[in-house]
């Protein structure tokens, strides 16, 4: 007996030493080894759909979200019953049951039943507890003001790819932080833990836009869609000095939560993507140029007495005759004779130059996808007829974000900026990540023509003037109108029945707090800009003055403050 204990406490005690030194094996010489080997085997890094940065406008209220939704998806090979399981998902969801069976028939272990359910949808289907039938967590984005910047802010698809706008242009950096979870997985597959995620969150967008500002321009352009029973309707608002843009719409728009129901012609951000001969807000062009050269003064004479001057064999003619008009008088009436007169005396090479120096035939450089740049022929490439048509606004392109850059830079002293809305990317933690800074603004002419010409802008808007619809009580507007007949596709000539109508300008005169453009695409009844256009712009122009708490002037000049009351 002795001799059997000693020998089985002796097997005994090899065995701890084997065990033990094989643990120390295990354990410390090969333990980073095999350590490594079962991360390899056990640890796996998965797509997680990415949780999108916020996007908020310039005073920090929500325009793009997330919302924390649920999906439904299963394992066709765990499904015990299926039609059981299709009948009860169909009882909850409101599909057609036929159609979850025919999922439940995919090969994989993973297939997608219903994507972003409703939360009271998903508390149904957790109290049905279906073997093989499971919910994720899947973030919505969302925008709580539905249709208001829905060509500024975009939007996203199922799988929050992006689609348009901000969303589109700045997706690296509302995504960039990943969208990866670290799940442990034992040899059959199973999840031993739901993950640890790793960078899930995108960067936050500042935008430049004003949801107040915003709101208003929407309001008064859908307005005017409806009042002129018009094709399309776009305003632009811009701080002139910096090229922050504070408001953009268009008319037809969609809302951005239902995407999938919109047509293209909703989608389309007419502000930088469609092209419009602009008529006589060009006339910018050969005003400046003419006294930038010196070749007018303001009393320069014209006689547009005739009321019609021929150019190339074209007749051009005035909306009404005048008589004898001064250069500022020509440009306040808004003469097509006596800008013409003015362009044959700068000569084609001279208009082609200082349009070129306005930023027309290029792209603003705004952030948005889509721009497109507009184009003027080179003077080698004009006909007989282009002296005598693009200083009235005819043969060029132009996009309404041109235009109101152009008209920005008599604004801010003769400066051309860079239009953008965004104005920073910070990160969760709200660290800055990238800010806009401006390139180097390039004068388009100088700040002694552009007050000279500020002055003549500003009678357009009084008595006298084509624009007298856009004049804003207490504060001086400088702008001009705009109209513009359509080329008809069929005939390839100028339409008689369809025109642009649109008024440009900023406001206050002297000291501009904001630059606004409004075009209004095919009205009905009345088609001239000061009759149009101009009455939506002074709307626009005076509540946002009082939302701004912009000062207002009396006769003497002196400042009444206008208290915002909202």
């Amino acid at each position: 007996m002795k001799k059997r204990a000693i020998i089985i406490n002796t097997a005994i005690m090899f065995g701890f030493i084997a065990v033990f030194l094989r643990l120390i094996g295990l354990m410390v010489i090969n333990h980073e080894r095999l350590s490594e080997m079962a991360k390899i085997q056990q640890l796996k890094h998965e797509n997680k759909q990415v949780r999108r940065g916020t996007i908020f406008d310039r005073r920090g209220r929500e325009l793009g979200v997330n919302l924390e939704m649920e999906s439904l998806y299963c394992d066709p090979d765990a499904i015990a019953h299926p039609r059981t399981a299709a009948h009860n998902i169909s009882r909850a969801t409101g599909e057609n049951p036929n159609i979850i069976l025919a999922k439940f028939s995919q090969k994989g272990r993973f297939v997608w039943l219903e994507r972003k359910l409703q939360p009271e949808v998903s508390a149904k289907i957790k109290g049905m507890s279906m073997k093989g039938i499971g919910l994720m967590p899947d973030a919505k984005r969302f925008y709580p003001k539905g249709m208001l910047a829905s060509h500024v802010i975009g939007a996203v698809g199922i799988d929050n790819q992006a689609l348009e706008g901000v969303e589109l242009k700045y997706d690296k950096f509302l995504r960039n932080r990943g969208g990866k979870v670290l799940v442990a997985r034992d040899a059959r597959g199973t999840t031993l833990s739901d993950g640890v995620e790793i960078e899930s969150k995108g960067n936050n967008i500042i935008l430049t836009i004003d949801e107040g500002l915003q709101y208003i321009v929407e309001k008064e352009i859908e307005s005017a869609m409806i009042r002129w029973n018009a094709s399309a309707v776009t305003a632009i608002m811009m701080n002139p000095f910096t090229g922050e843009v504070l408001a953009l719409a268009n008319r037809p728009a969609y809302d951005t939560n239902q995407i999938i129901n919109a047509s293209n012609n909703e989608k389309r951000n007419r502000a930088i993507t469609d092209c419009y001969e602009p008529g006589s807000t060009f006339k910018i062009i050969v005003g400046t140029a003419a006294l930038e050269e010196g070749i007018v003064d303001l009393d320069t004479k014209f006689d547009c007495s005739k009321g019609f001057i021929a150019v190339g064999g074209k007749v051009i003619h005035d909306a009404h005759k005048h008589g004898v008009l001064t250069f500022r008088e020509v440009i306040q009436k808004s003469s097509n004779v006596g800008s013409v007169m003015i362009g044959m005396k700068l000569g084609k090479e001279k208009i082609y130059e200082y349009a070129k120096h306005f930023g027309f035939g290029e792209n603003t450089g705004i952030d948005l996808p889509g721009e497109v740049s507009g184009w003027i022929r080179p003077p080698e490439k004009w006909s007989g007829v282009s002296l005598g048509a693009i200083p009235i606004g005819q043969e060029v392109a132009v996009t309404p974000l041109q235009i109101l850059r152009a008209y920005s830079a008599i604004a801010n002293g003769g400066m051309l900026v860079t239009p953008h809305v965004v104005s920073e990317v910070q990160s969760p933690e709200g660290h800055l990540v990238y800010s806009f800074v401006s390139k180097d603004n390039k004068a388009a002419i100088s700040q002694r023509t552009a007050e000279i010409f500020k002055d003549i802008l500003k009678t357009v808007a009084e008595e006298g003037g084509t624009g007298t619809g856009a004049s804003v009580e207490g504060n001086q507007v400088a702008g001009k109108t705009g109209t513009a007949q359509m080329i008809d596709p069929k005939t390839k000539r100028y339409s008689r029945e369809k025109f642009v109508s649109s008024f440009v300008g900023f406001v206050p005169a002297d000291n501009p707090k904001i630059a606004l453009i409004v075009i209004v695409y095919e009205p009905k009844g009345q088609n001239y800009g000061g009759v149009v256009a101009a009455p939506v712009f002074k709307e626009i122009a005076r509540q946002s003055l009082s939302y701004l708490n912009v000062p207002r002037e009396d006769a003497e000049g002196r400042n009444i403050l206008v208290v915002d009351r909202r």
